[in-house]
């Protein structure tokens, strides 16, 4: 592999030897932890928790139930914050499902790291490929234009985005304030990263997905759709983010919208909503990874989507969900 840092610190993971070909579902993940299969989610039952309007036919790779990709063919993802936590976690599930990736984050490093992982997903084996790039890793801020016209700009260099993935976001302070007591302009900021980034990638995104019939996942959290002291400003804005998933879902049929809940997992983000709190009882996000790869590869409607639901997990509990 080559992981080179160019201008504006681009890091470009290769494959100098590899074929990308139809990956054996009996290859093995080098990721930090098992990670369940999805026949073993299934094995357990699944139960349906999408609400939302039906789009029409898809072809092409976000069809449902298409085969696993060969070179030719490989979709493309932008996973937004997949330096850490969640992000990461699904960007791993893709790397070995056989897609293409941009991932971004705000440090360089971390971000390197990564995709650097994520390469190994895509090539357990070592062996060649045409030398396409795999993984194309932009470090930079979401709320910026400048940086989610790079992120854009990648994709396309991989053959165009079939699917978008807004995970980066923020939780605000630490610990969360009462909303009487919260700073406006952090509330401002919340929103910016929470609601006004992903929909303005999604926008300069939407003319190459409803080309492919494309999807859009917008991730989000209980804390969305309950009223908890205390997450009035996380909460509100993955509100705002979850009405705007409706929205474009009415207005792209076209499309596949999902707003993904993925329960309550074992992040750093989860650690600072809950500051001083053993929260090593919760499951680690590569434990949804299969969950959200079915929600890909069967394609229901449109509409919000609980993970562990989709998985046939228990409910986590209330006020405990923390998107990423």
């Amino acid at each position: 592999m080559v992981c080179s840092t160019s201008a504006g610190d681009r890091c470009e993971v290769t494959a100098t030897t590899a074929s990308l070909t139809a990956r054996s579902s009996a290859r093995q993940s080098t990721g930090p932890g098992p990670v369940p299969t999805l026949e073993q989610y299934r094995a357990g039952g699944r139960r349906s928790s999408v609400q939302g309007p039906r789009p029409g036919p898809v072809h092409g790779p976000m069809a449902a139930g298409a085969a696993l990709p060969s070179v030719g063919d490989m979709p493309v993802a932008i996973v937004t914050g997949a330096s850490r936590g969640l992000g990461r976690a699904l960007a791993g599930g893709l790397a070995r499902a056989g897609w293409r990736l941009v991932i971004d984050a705000r440090s360089a490093g971390p971000l390197r790291a990564a995709a650097e992982e994520l390469l190994r997903y895509a090539e357990p084996d070592g062996t060649t490929t045409t030398g396409q790039s795999v993984v194309l890793a932009l470090p930079g801020d979401v709320t910026d234009p400048a940086h989610r016209a790079e992120l854009v700009a990648a994709a396309d260099r991989l053959g165009g985005p079939d699917l978008l993935v807004n995970n980066a976001g923020i939780l605000g302070p630490s610990p969360q304030p009462p909303l009487i007591d919260y700073p406006l302009q952090t509330l401002r900021d919340v929103y910016e990263a929470n609601v006004f980034a992903p929909l303005a990638l999604t926008q300069l995104l939407l003319p190459r997905l409803r080309e492919v019939g494309g999807a859009v996942v917008n991730v989000t959290s209980d804390a969305a759709v309950e009223p908890y002291p205390g997450w009035g400003g996380y909460g509100s804005a993955k509100a705002a983010l979850e009405q705007a998933s409706r929205v474009l879902a009415a207005e792209e049929p076209a499309l596949r919208v999902w707003w993904v809940d993925p329960g309550d997992l074992r992040t750093q983000m989860h650690q600072e909503a809950f500051p001083g709190e053993d929260i090593s009882d919760r499951p680690a996000p590569e434990t949804v990874v299969p969950a959200f790869l079915s929600l890909l590869t069967e394609r229901p409607e449109s509409g919000r989507i609980r993970l562990p639901d989709l998985a046939g997990e228990p409910v986590t509990q209330a006020g405990q969900g923390v998107a990423a």
